[in-house]
């Protein structure tokens, strides 16, 4: 039996929110607000060293513009600007900050040239608290004469290269600045110290206080061996999806089906448009039963068609079959390309679309070929949850209370609590949800890329749930449905097995329930069917069946079961 995972433990700061507390404010009183931070000036300023201390003396997260760029283009800046020049590498920048200005709680040291585009120096003045680090031409040059990652200073004359860009951009620095400070002889930590008193006294926090906060985007790293890649959780995501299209790619590739092809196809073609590449759109018949090997093939017919090279990227635009096949084809197609998640379902925001699971189903098994192979960003949009049917929203729904069981009992109460308003789809609750459920999945696929241990634990409820799929036949029932009547088989199991209280049994029943899935599962053709459907999944070890399954709520361990109780429990919850 394998010793039970460590429960969730959450980090101890706290990035979404920023307490300051002024020094001459009363006991008890405290400034509060989540706008963000931004730090300009240029090459050399010290926006990356001081940002970090600023973060770090905050409990605030620190996102450096030109890194997050680099990330999402897979290149560095100077490569960047011999591929597309310094018009293209302006047009990135622009896409990245318009992203990252949205993110609440942050510290965000910006490139240099960063206010040169109006639209940049709006969204800063507009969305949070800049901050004009100061240095000198003298300055600038000794802390910037050796590095060779500067595209702007790879002239015959660097000293006057950077005198010429500090006169042009001097002004525009001082026009969007709330706080301005020189970084000179201050240690990096009294500097930092008086940027916080800097910050509690300007007039612009109590502005930012009394404006309502614009929808928030969250992102959720996952860091994984086989890739680091963000996800972002927005509401209107899909307008900025050209933003994860890496600079050096030559075409795209996307995927969807018929139905979500007519309610987003043409939007998302649109923006992807913008990214110059050549674009072919493949529409796959839609549903579980089609996820073979035979649709795989006519990616791969379409691809090889068009003559799509190894940059391409292939951008998955629908729920969990979709991302599946598009990135089992990326996994494969020229032994391998990028590929972007774009998921349109609640279960595939929250589950398929992050750690790079993608596999085709087989007549003897569900998922039994695939591969391991990680997307370089996954976008989601909460937006397109408004036309997702009743019964798509209550598969979803099914995976996240998955990791209240099996990660954070308190999460699970969360859902108990909010159940209601998730199946009314409040946005803020939805939002939440997604969120939580992403940053469990990743911190899982992080520890665990290729479930030799604690990732086999998400598989909770999936031994009974792939059973009914594969017996009533693949799209009878969502898996969703099938995971969620699972969830509740393996907590009465648990409770055979490990004594797992029967009123949590009750809890998970009645949740189930209230979220809109099946309770009580199809007979098949008996125990016999069963069992021989169950050892049919891939999790089974030497012939034997593997269940997830809970000591207590919040816990899951993997291990085997006494056939005669596992019968009884497939007996008292089927019909």
């Amino acid at each position: 039996m394998t010793e039970p995972q460590q429960p969730f433990v959450r980090e101890a700061r706290d990035t979404a929110s920023l307490v300051l507390a002024p020094a001459h404010a009363a006991p008890g009183e405290f400034l509060a607000h989540d706008w963000p931070i931004f730090l300009v000036g240029m090459m050399g300023a010290g926006k990356t060293t001081v940002g970090k201390h600023l973060a770090k003396a905050l409990s605030r997260e620190f996102v450096d513009l030109d890194h997050e760029l680099e990330a999402r283009c897979g290149v560095k800046i100077p490569m960047i600007f011999e591929i597309e020049g310094e018009q293209g590498f302006r047009k990135r920048e622009r896409q990245v900050l318009a992203d990252c200005s949205q993110r609440r709680g942050i510290v965000l040291a910006t490139g240099g040239g960063a206010v040169l585009a109006q639209e940049n120096r709006k969204a800063l003045s507009e969305r949070g608290i800049v901050i004009y680090l100061r240095a000198g031409v003298d300055e600038l040059f000794r802390r910037t004469s050796r590095d060779r990652n500067r595209p702007l200073l790879a002239t015959a004359d660097p000293r006057a290269t950077l005198e010429s860009l500090l006169a042009f951009r001097e002004p525009l620095y001082a026009q969007v600045a709330d706080i301005i400070v020189e970084t000179g002889a201050a240690s990096i930590a009294a500097l930092a110290q008086h940027l916080i008193e800097q910050i509690q006294a300007s007039p612009k926090v109590a502005n930012l206080q009394a404006k309502v906060l614009p929808p928030a985007m969250h992102t959720v790293k996952v860091a994984t061996p086989g890739g680091h890649y963000p996800i972002h959780i927005a509401p209107g995501r899909l307008a900025h999806l050209a933003h994860s299209i890496p600079a050096d790619a030559t075409s795209i590739a996307l995927i969807t089906n018929p139905n979500i092809d007519r309610l987003l196809g043409e939007k998302v073609k649109q923006v992807l448009a913008q990214t110059g590449c050549k674009l072919i759109s493949i529409s796959l018949p839609d549903g579980e039963a089609y996820k073979t090997f035979e649709t795989l093939n006519l990616v791969f017919d379409a691809m090889l068609g068009a003559k799509l090279d190894r940059r391409t990227v292939i951008v998955a635009l629908g729920g969990g079959v979709i991302g599946d096949m598009a990135g089992f084809a990326a996994a494969t197609y020229m032994r391998g390309v990028r590929f972007v998640q774009v998921p349109t379902t609640l279960l595939a925001q929250v589950d398929s679309s992050v750690g790079g699971k993608t596999a085709v189903n087989h007549p003897h098994g569900k998922n039994m070929i695939g591969a391991f192979y990680q997307p370089i960003a996954v976008e989601i949009d909460t937006d397109v949850l408004n036309s997702l049917p009743e019964r798509e929203l209550s598969a979803g729904l099914a995976e996240v209370i998955k990791y209240g069981l099996i990660l954070d009992a308190e999460f699970f109460s969360w859902c108990e609590k909010n159940v209601l308003g998730l199946r009314a789809r409040d946005p803020d609750l939805l939002a939440t949800a997604i969120q939580r459920s992403c940053e469990f999945k990743a911190y899982v696929v992080s520890k665990d890329e290729r479930e030799t241990g604690m990732r086999a634990n998400l598989n909770l409820g999936h031994t009974f749930g792939h059973a009914i799929e594969a017996g009533l036949g693949y799209g009878q029932w969502l898996h969703g449905e099938a995971v969620g009547c699972g969830l509740l088989m393996a907590a009465d199991l648990s409770a055979e097995v490990f004594g797992f209280p029967r009123s949590d049994v009750d809890r998970v029943r009645s949740l189930v329930q209230a979220i809109g899935c099946p309770t009580v599962g199809p007979r098949l053709g008996g125990i016999s069917e069963w069992t021989s459907l169950m050892l049919g999944d891939k999790k089974a070890e030497a012939g034997e069946i593997q269940f997830v399954l809970m000591p207590k709520l919040g816990q899951a361990v993997r291990c085997k079961a006494d056939a005669a109780l596992v019968a009884k429990v497939i007996e008292r919850n089927t019909a």
